[in-house]
């Protein structure tokens, strides 16, 4: 039986390939939303998410879905792009109401620098109490440091966070995909995954047509469940090979630390070497560990960026027994050494030697 949020969260569990048929909600009551939107937010995560439930509140001619603001303060939050938005309520009144309305967290940018005792608290309150939370974009980041993901939960998180939430919550099931469940906890990988949630969360409340509807109105094509990928490479996502080329790669990405051979690859996913060369060479014009090489670097430019583990530690965490080797391989894909992909490293002009 897959999980859902008894009070209106619901998404796929990543370990089940369906979500089951719940028809049309049995209330017609409006689903009230507290959104939490933190400076630095994703603009698009938030209007993603926001502008379903508008338009299924047009198509319905009543209203099934509301929202209310939060920020930290009344001041108006700046988003990543510049564009600022007001909030209805600030972090401290909502925390004195008594409100046991599903939450939603809207991270962007500089995740950890939103951490506050404050915010810990709330989060800490409402889980404590079985509301049903929702972590958007980067907003995963903050859960896990309050302690609300752990201990063998699975969640998800904006592809860039990846590789750091997996590091520096090393008992968490991170799963690269658009958002999953765990319990009373939802978390998404935000933009327009934000979407995708949204129209799941209609479609399982109110069922499939409004859902639908919904996404015709938007000029979205399809309706895409939690376990679709974040990462499918573009030369594969709308391509008969999907199915036979993801179990590849998903092979890959599950094996960084340590890589496995293509012969163990082929193995695993019932195909000849010579097959999945075929299907590389097609549809990514590469060859299967030229793009296996590519996955540990990437992983190892996201660490670099995003953690401030030494560079060592990288290297080991992607497979590569010695710094050495590592370094000349990230150079020779990025054209600069790993010690000089550090956000502060960028900042600092390099000195020459005369």
């Amino acid at each position: 039986m897959v999980e859902t949020a008894n009070a209106g969260l619901p998404a796929p569990d990543l370990d089940h390939n369906a979500v089951p048929s719940e028809g049309k909600a049995s209330s017609e009551s409006t689903l009230s939303l507290t959104i939490l939107v933190l400076p630095g937010f994703s603009q698009l995560s938030l209007s993603s998410f926001v502008e379903p439930f508008y338009q299924a509140n047009r198509s319905a001619g009543k209203k099934l879905f509301g929202w209310r603001i939060v920020g930290t303060d009344l001041s108006p939050v700046l988003s990543s792009t510049g564009i600022a938005i007001s909030p209805d309520i600030d972090i401290e009144s909502y925390r004195n109401k008594n409100d046991d309305s599903p939450i939603v967290v809207i991270g962007g940018e500089r995740i950890e620098e939103q951490r506050s005792r404050l915010l810990s608290a709330l989060l800490r309150l409402k889980s404590h109490r079985k509301v049903p939370i929702c972590a958007i974009g980067t907003a995963a980041w903050l859960l896990a440091d309050a302690g609300i993901l752990h201990g063998g939960m699975r969640c998800t998180i904006h592809w860039s966070k990846l590789a750091a939430l997996a590091e520096k919550f090393s008992d968490l099931v991170t799963k690269d995909c658009l958002f999953v469940q765990h319990g009373s906890v939802t978390t998404c990988a935000g933009e327009f995954a934000a979407f995708d949630l949204a129209a799941e969360m209609i479609r399982l409340r109110h069922g499939e047509e409004l859902a639908l509807q919904v996404c015709g109105q938007l000029s979205a094509d399809r309706l895409r469940t939690g376990n679709h990928c974040q990462s499918v490479p573009l030369g594969v996502r709308y391509t008969g090979a999907v199915e036979k080329l993801i179990r590849v790669i998903r092979l890959m990405e599950g094996h960084v630390e340590d890589p496995l051979p293509l012969k163990k690859i082929a193995f695993a996913v019932s195909l000849s070497r010579r097959q999945i060369e075929r299907l590389f060479a097609k549809h990514l014009k590469t060859t299967p560990m030229n793009y296996y090489s590519q996955v540990r670097l990437k992983k190892a430019r996201q660490l670099l960026e995003t953690t401030d583990m030494p560079v060592i530690e990288v290297a080991i965490a992607c497979g590569y027994v010695s710094s050495s080797h590592f370094s000349k391989a990230f150079k020779d894909h990025f054209g600069r050494l790993p010690s000089q992909t550090r956000p502060w490293a960028r900042s600092v002009p390099s000195i020459q030697a005369a």
